[in-house]
């Protein structure tokens, strides 16, 4: 007989840890305290913005504890993409999938966005008459990023652990600095926030802000992405989420509270880099210089994350048939889904350098909504085909169902804030998810092998 050869199965790596997790989720989402979050003092001002970043908090604290139960089970890649396929079914998890690739890539396009705005503005502050051309910053900031997750995720993710632990403690150091714990504060708050400038749009302006309130947290759903690459994905998954939350609820109001005492709702509603400007305006050369590596760091670790989480949705769709097998590769050394990432370097070059960032912010924000809205169905139907007594958990979250409901509430309110300011962007992306889900429901779901998609060694449901 012939000898037959026989060729390895390359997967993805195990080889991340709790803190990777959490330097993933923080990583992505940081960036938001840096930039983003303030338009939602020009939405309604001061006090809108941080009872925004406040239900924003509760939504995404739902969501972490939703999605730490559900991936702690469903460890493997592609998150609330490979949830919906196992859970709710095949066109759910094809959008969910495009949720997640459009939300990560419309923010790792911001965050390139801000690089270049960043490296503008020192440039323009040392002198450099009429500023600096950013575009070049910009493809720059992208295509490294993009090289370092092709590496390797090991490194791709230590890479965001240092960088990310670096810029939340500058946030911190920058509180400490003018809190007036140690020396004289220079905050403001009085004389900025007081008569017509607490609320300068009433209550409606509260409503309006909560549509930007969800850039504090926006990404943090992404550690689900490394459920095929941590060591254990039981314990490493909820710790590194629920962890995640709570640092990024600490980032977010101490960055309001600085930013909202030393600049004037008007200014700092449309400031492209508010926590540079908090430390410009503090006096100190030390924040200053800081702050500047701070926010360039929390960018860059933001858009590294958005790279890794974008490609392993796109991975794991095309791994499943749902999208051309030809993503579905591995390289045979560096063990990443190449393909993937270099496939949607393009797409985020296009959205960085031609559109104006508080559009690519809404798409983002938008395409995350989208998904928050199918996770209280995904987690009603899981616990009630598969009883917590029928499948092992690596976390139970508490109180269920109320903080299903509570999220989809949240969800049903952030939809009509986002209604009044971008109604057509937000009517637009609903109608191409429509679209795509009829191509993909009379075409590409031929192509899926049907029984292949379902991975899970579960119990049959209860009640099939």
């Amino acid at each position: 007989m012939a000898n037959a050869q026989q060729t390895e199965h390359v997967g993805l790596a195990r080889v991340l840890g709790p803190a990777h997790v959490w330097a993933l989720g923080v990583g992505i989402v940081l960036v938001g305290e840096y930039m983003g979050w303030n338009f939602a003092v020009g939405k309604g001002g001061a006090y809108a913005a941080l009872m925004a970043c406040w239900f924003a908090g509760i939504l995404y604290t739902c969501v972490a504890m939703i999605d730490s139960e559900v991936t702690s089970t469903v460890a493997a890649a592609g998150g609330q993409y490979t949830q919906a396929k196992h859970i709710v079914g095949p066109l759910m998890a094809f959008n969910v999938g495009l949720y997640l690739v459009f939300a990560y890539t419309m923010l790792e396009a911001a965050n390139a966005i801000t690089v270049g705005f960043l490296v503008d503005t020192v440039a323009t502050m040392t002198g450099h008459e009429g500023g600096l051309d950013q575009r070049p910053f910009i493809i720059l900031a992208i295509m490294f990023l993009a090289w370092l997750n092709y590496r390797g995720v090991l490194a791709t993710l230590t890479f965001n652990l240092v960088i990310t632990a670096i810029a939340f403690t500058a946030v911190i150091i920058l509180f400490l600095a003018t809190s007036g714990i140690f020396t004289t504060s220079p905050l403001q708050h009085k004389d900025l926030m007081s008569g017509p400038a607490a609320l300068p749009y009433g209550w409606l302006g509260v409503l309006a802000a909560m549509h930007f309130g969800l850039w504090y947290y926006l990404g943090i759903e992404g550690t689900t992405q490394a459920a095929e690459e941590v060591r254990s994905p039981a314990r490493s998954l909820p710790f590194g989420t629920l962890a995640g939350v709570m640092t990024l609820a600490i980032a977010a109001t101490l960055t309001w509270y600085v930013s909202s005492g030393l600049m004037p709702w008007e200014y700092l509603g449309q400031a492209g880099v508010p926590l540079f400007d908090a430390a410009r305006l503090s006096g100190s050369t030390f924040l200053m210089v800081l702050l500047g590596i701070g926010t360039l760091f929390a960018t860059l670790a933001s858009a590294n994350g958005c790279i890794n989480d974008a490609s392993r949705a796109w991975f794991a769709m095309g791994r499943d048939r749902y999208l051309p097998g030809w993503f579905g590769a591995v390289h045979p050394r560096y063990r990443t889904p190449y393909r993937a990432i270099i496939f949607l370097v393009p797409i985020a070059l296009i959205f960085a350098l031609g559109a104006p960032i508080d559009q690519v912010i809404t798409f983002s924000i938008l395409s995350g909504l989208l998904e928050y809205t199918f996770m209280p169905l995904n987690i009603i139907l899981f616990r009630k085909k598969w009883p917590l007594e029928s499948i092992k958990r690596g976390y139970e979250h508490p109180f269920h169902p109320l903080p299903a409901y509570v999220l989809l509430g949240l969800c049903g309110i952030t939809f009509f804030a986002v209604f009044l300011g971008y109604g057509t962007q937000l009517v637009a992306m609903i109608a191409f998810y429509i679209v795509v889900s009829l191509w993909f429901h009379f075409w590409r779901y031929r192509f899926v092998n049907r029984g292949a998609q379902f991975t899970m060694p579960w119990p049959k449901p209860r009640g099939y």
